[in-house]
């Protein structure tokens, strides 16, 4: 008897001996003490007698989960309720991420559109312009395969942070050549004097004189995305109408205005700003968690057991050994699993086509608007974001919506996507009828005598009334003649005398202006090219007019392509698939399209510049008619081959569908007959 009322006593004992264990591990958990650990064993009874008991208050219940890992020294996973200077964590990181998207769709839509600009000021040829553009995709290129497999498993925020830093450092490294070659030398044939009196430029038998000169020197982030572009186009207008020296030349120095070929706009300023901004809204991802629990969502759920809990310890002993061998592992079988989806593989070759032709046109619109309606820099760009950006946004929305309403699936999604760009692409086509009248430049696309003509050589731009002036072919330095002819350059034009200063200068005894046949006792000229003529404005209203409609009609395309890609796809394979889609775009479209775009306009150069070092430098003016013809003809050529897979994807997925109506179907019966089966 003696010996069983001292096993009971020392049962109960122990019993109490482990609830004082218990509630001096809650009393740590509590009062977060460093001198009081809890063993798993004490942890596991804590969460059964607590978690349990309905006096446990839901703070005390979430608090004490942490016992059901059996590791103390791990902190619970945040939540997205919890606060980062008076806001939750999820806010701040969607703002952040929001500010992440537009600073980089801000840089590129700058870059872009400013790189006729850099062209003019460094006398590069629009070729390397496109090498240019498309290096920009080449870190894209090397790193977003990793970064969409991994990107996932590691810690996103401060890899977001990371990309932010690099972008704004590469920033300043673009802007920095400005810096380096100093002022900006504006090529002409004439120079000024101390008194701003203009020499007489056709000397008969004599060599023209011209004074030494400086040497040149979600829905949010759908939205960011949208915003940003709209931005930076905004952002390029200001800049490319400041002069690039803006703050050390004087405007008395700056005889060109900016609708002439040589203007250079502050381009380097914008992509300071640019800079700033990139690496400030990388500053909140760096105190980021990894991850945070959904609002609503506990860590844990509040009731537990031990069956539940042990596997718990196990998959957190697990993650904690997990190398980048066991991350990797997978990625070579999800790589052949895209590449034998035949939808998967068809998407890329649209996008890949779709995105060489769009690339291409972006990267060289200013430069089209510049040279075929005679417009500034400065007013193409922001002309560009005004109409486009605005009506894309729209229909982004606008095709998102559509498909969530009527619950769109994927064959319906490829049908609206393939049918509503094939209208816009035959709508494009009347592009070709929003033209202007070639400039008449004599020697160049009009004889001296008026008579049209194009010529690709220099010859011809020496005549009777210019070939004792002994003037230089190679100097860009345009004067337009009081008969509406441009000349390349004053002594060209045969101008014997001047007056007047700066922007005002005007040439006098103009002998090629009297050779057209212009009847006027005074032939002169004036400073820059002749303007375009009323119906050229007219023509570009139309031309704009024209691209903000293709523009809404082919976003309302975007979203159900979009589907289409997303839904060929496992939900295993999303994230690496849209990386991988990324990566062929840059590789075959973003890198190669804009050099060849720009390979093929320069070979529409009717008059390069010259160096001041004596070699070619950027092109001043182009042929428009095979500028147009190629700018349009070539994206017409890439959307046309698209739609060639585009009827592909629509023959497999109206197959597939069918073969499941079929199964579907055939479904009643084999029931059917697995029930009479099992009758008999």
């Amino acid at each position: 008897m003696l010996l069983l009322c001292w096993r009971e006593w020392t049962r109960v004992w122990e019993e109490w001996r482990t609830l004082w264990a218990v509630w001096g591990c809650s009393s740590y958990l509590l009062s977060s003490s460093p001198s009081v650990r809890c063993s798993p064993e004490q942890g596991f009874l804590l969460s059964l007698l607590w978690m349990e008991s309905p006096s446990a208050s839901k703070t005390q219940k979430q608090t004490l989960g942490k016992i059901k890992k059996g590791n103390m020294k791990e902190a619970e996973k945040p939540r997205a309720e919890d606060k980062f200077c008076c806001i939750s964590k999820l806010k701040v990181f969607l703002l952040a991420l929001s500010l992440a998207f537009l600073g980089k769709t801000m840089s590129g839509a700058y870059m872009n559109s400013m790189y006729t600009q850099i062209e003019k000021q460094f006398n590069i040829p629009a070729s390397l312009v496109g090498i240019i553009n498309g290096s920009f995709e080449i870190g894209n290129l090397l790193l977003i395969a990793f970064v969409s497999y991994f990107g996932a498993k590691l810690h996103r925020p401060r890899i977001i942070a990371l990309g932010c830093t690099i972008l704004s450092f590469g920033c300043l490294l673009i802007s920095l050549p400005h810096f380096l070659f100093g002022r900006y030398h504006i090529e002409s044939s004439i120079s000024q004097r101390e008194n701003f009196s203009v020499m007489p430029l056709c000397l008969v038998n004599q060599s023209s004189f011209s004074l030494p000169t400086e040497e040149p020197s979600t829905a949010c982030l759908h939205t960011a995305t949208v915003v940003g572009p709209f931005l930076g186009l905004l952002l390029a207008s200001f800049c490319a109408e400041l002069f690039v020296d803006v703050g050390s030349v004087g405007p008395d120095e700056i005889t060109i205005t900016a609708t002439d070929a040589r203007w250079v706009g502050a381009w380097w300023l914008g992509i300071l700003i640019c800079a700033l901004l990139n690496l400030l809204v990388g500053i909140p991802f760096w105190f980021l968690p990894k991850s945070l629990v959904k609002e609503g969502e506990t860590n844990e759920p509040e009731e537990t057991s031990e069956k539940s809990v042990v596997p718990l310890q196990d998959n957190d002993k697990n993650e904690t050994k997990q190398n980048m061998y066991e991350i990797a592992k997978d990625f070579i079988p999800f790589l052949k699993a895209l590449f034998r989806n035949p939808v998967y593989m068809l998407f890329i070759c649209i996008t890949v086509l779709q995105f060489s032709a769009f690339d291409g046109m972006i990267s060289f619109m200013p430069k089209y608007l510049e040279q075929q309606f005679g417009k500034s820099a400065s007013d193409a760009i922001f002309l560009i974001g005004v109409y486009n950006l605005p009506v894309l946004c729209v229909g982004y929305f606008s095709g998102g919506l559509f498909m969530k309403k009527f619950k769109i699936n994927i064959y319906q999604a490829a049908n609206i996507a393939f049918w509503v760009s094939l209208l816009e692409y035959l709508l494009y086509f009347a592009a070709y009828w929003t033209v202007c009248d070639t400039a008449p430049v004599a020697g160049l696309t009009v004889s001296y005598e008026g008579i049209e003509q194009v010529s690709y050589t220099e010859n011809t731009l020496l005549a009777g009334c210019n070939r004792d002036c002994d003037c230089s072919l190679k100097t860009w330095d345009p004067v337009c003649g009081n008969n509406g002819i441009t000349y390349v350059s004053p002594c060209l034009a045969g101008c014997k005398s001047s007056r007047g200063t700066g922007r005002s200068v005007v040439f006098e005894n103009c002998t090629c202006v009297a050779a057209s046949g212009f009847s006027s006792q005074n032939v002169s000229a004036i400073l820059g090219q002749c303007d375009e003529d009323e119906n050229c404005d007219k023509m570009l209203h139309y031309f704009l007019i024209l691209s903000l409609v293709c523009s809404f009609i082919f976003s309302l395309a975007a979203m159900p392509g979009y589907m289409v890609l997303m839904r060929s796809l496992k939900p295993e394979e999303k994230s690496f698939g849209v990386g991988i889609h990324g990566l062929a775009s840059r590789v075959f479209a973003g890198i190669p399209s804009p050099i060849y775009f720009g390979a093929l306009i320069d070979t529409t150069c009717l008059k390069w510049g010259t160096m001041t070092c004596g070699g070619e430098g950027a092109c001043r003016m182009y042929d428009i008619v095979t500028y147009r013809w190629l700018y349009l003809g070539l994206p017409a050529v890439l959307r046309g081959v698209s739609y060639i897979p585009s009827s592909l994807i629509l023959l497999i997925l109206r197959k597939k569908q069918k073969s499941e109506k079929l199964v579907l179907l055939n479904a009643p019966v084999e029931m059917q007959d697995k029930e009479q089966g099992a009758v008999k």
